[in-house]
């Protein structure tokens, strides 16, 4: 590297050095999650530990702490006009933001984190196939205790859960949580209970075979048809969905199927085709930069949350899309758009998360955050979270948890390492309805191109307010821009009564 370069350009070639390697081990991971046979889990662990403490390395070698001061001193200098020196000054904060946060953990606790997920990981599916906790028990207490470590050394004011908090969602604190949470709670609680029994269309309206050839068909029709590009992506089949960005031109979309049940899959491609179209519309040019990054996961959850359920499950979606989702599957076409939406839009009281409708969804992260929160306050031991998790669900739902597979370890979070994650699920669902209005409100002519199946016009507004702006402003701060006021419970609440109670 040239030492003639300045050191703002240092730091991009550095950053994307940093995010090569960083993709590769991506790569590595998605290979994992879909095709890599069992036995090739211990080299694969070995990898993703060696790529993850490299990336470290070279991020936090002195010479970028060097870099940045000198850059901090004379921003403008790399800048040829304002809009030029706003960017660098937005990348500038972030790259110091991490840079503080990263130099903070030894290479050892990044390699031994690495290692020990990629272990967790294939414990907890052999865990969740067998509904056995005690298989991922010792994976899990090994994760909390390097987390713990971790959020020692960020530092922390009130208690370690803050720090792994704030490293998803910069300045978000579990008190200003616990109380967000417990004001969701007094409305959504009655408010669950009067959707659960208010008449609606039955579920067995859909029921019928559901061939995994038609539902891929469809579901690639409908990604599609959003806006995801297959050009730049694709969708394959795991036993957790998700969706990971590999590069600036290859997002990946994971779905799974049920035979008995279309609903599954389509949700969960519109909800990973939201996350991937944030992905695919990050400002090109800028990979590794914290201007072509995606700013949080309470942002990025917006995006996916608004095309599932403010697009997926609107009567206008389905006025538009039923006819198309009975040429695959011909038993359907005894259904009218009215009676699909209701069904799509059933409430009831259930284990799974990512199968629960949007009335009940953030009951189920208050109780991974109440979980979480008695780990990291040493109020829960591993060996407590089974039967915490089965009262406490038992408290919120008013179900018994019948295994394990349905509660503590339906979810693979935790085989991460993602302890904090949780949370930004709901703080995206807020997100979502406030940007959802504040986008019908600001273009009229959003809702009756979606009456139309039109997508473009929405999907245009979000990459003008949310996908193209990168980090270049803080997560609060970038909704207040795009909606003109900060997020509240108020957007999501009308929603759900009218969609819901009406």
């Amino acid at each position: 590297m040239s030492n003639s370069l300045l050191p703002y350009d240092q730091l991009c070639l550095r950053a994307r050095e940093v995010r090569l390697i960083r993709d590769m081990g991506s790569t590595l991971g998605w290979d994992q999650e879909t095709y890599l046979p069992p036995s090739g889990v211990a080299w694969r662990a070995d990898q993703l530990s060696w790529l993850g403490a490299e990336a470290h390395r070279r991020f936090t070698a002195p010479e970028v702490g060097d870099w940045i001061a000198a850059a901090e001193a004379d921003p403008a200098r790399a800048a040829e006009n304002e809009a030029e020196a706003e960017l660098h000054q937005a990348n500038l904060r972030e790259w110091r933001h991490d840079y503080d946060l990263a130099t903070r953990l030894p290479v050892a606790l990044v390699e031994e984190a690495a290692q020990a997920q990629a272990h967790a990981k294939e414990a907890w599916v052999a865990a969740r196939q067998s509904s056995d906790f005690s298989l991922f028990a010792p994976h899990l207490g090994k994760l909390i205790d390097i987390s713990r470590r971790k959020a020692d050394c960020w530092g922390y004011e009130t208690c370690a859960y803050d720090a792994l908090l704030n490293s998803y969602e910069r300045g978000t604190r579990s008190d200003k949580l616990e109380i967000l949470f417990n004001d969701l709670r007094k409305d959504l609680v009655p408010l669950v209970a009067e959707a659960t029994s208010h008449p609606r269309s039955p579920e067995d309206l859909l029921a019928g075979h559901y061939a995994v050839e038609k539902q891929q068909a469809f579901n690639r029709e409908v990604a599609e048809a959003v806006g995801f590009d297959f050009q730049a992506g694709r969708i394959d089949t795991t036993v957790h969905p998700f969706c990971t960005d590999l590069g600036p031109c290859d997002v990946r979309l994971t779905t799974r199927y049920d035979e008995s049940d279309f609903r599954s899959s389509l949700f969960g491609v519109l909800h990973e085709a939201g996350h991937g179209l944030y992905e695919q519309g990050l400002p090109p040019g800028f990979r590794g930069q914290p201007a072509g990054d995606s700013v949080s996961l309470g942002v990025h959850e917006s995006q996916s949350r608004l095309w599932e359920n403010h697009v997926g499950r609107s009567l206008a979606f389905w006025e538009i899309w039923l006819p198309r989702a009975a040429a695959h599957f011909p038993h359907l076409s005894r259904l009218t758009p009215q009676a699909m939406y209701l069904a799509v839009n059933h409430a009831k009281r259930s284990m799974i998360r990512v199968e629960a409708d949007e009335v009940t969804y953030d009951l189920h992260i208050m109780l991974r955050f109440e979980i979480e929160r008695g780990i990291f306050s040493g109020d829960l031991t591993v060996q407590d979270i089974p039967g915490e998790w089965n009262a406490r669900f038992h408290q919120l739902m008013g179900l018994a948890v019948p295994s394990d597979s349905q509660g503590c370890l339906q979810d693979i979070h935790w085989s991460l390492g993602g302890f904090g994650y949780f949370p930004t699920y709901s703080l995206g669902n807020l997100n979502a309805a406030h940007l959802f209005a504040a986008a019908q409100r600001q273009d009229p002519a959003i809702s009756p191109a979606l009456a139309q199946g039109d997508y473009a016009p929405l999907l245009g507004w979000l990459r003008t307010q949310i996908h193209q702006q990168g980090r270049r402003h803080l997560p609060g701060d970038l909704i207040t821009r795009a909606a003109g006021a900060p997020v509240s419970s108020e957007a999501m609440l009308t929603h759900l009564r009218t969609r819901y109670l009406s």
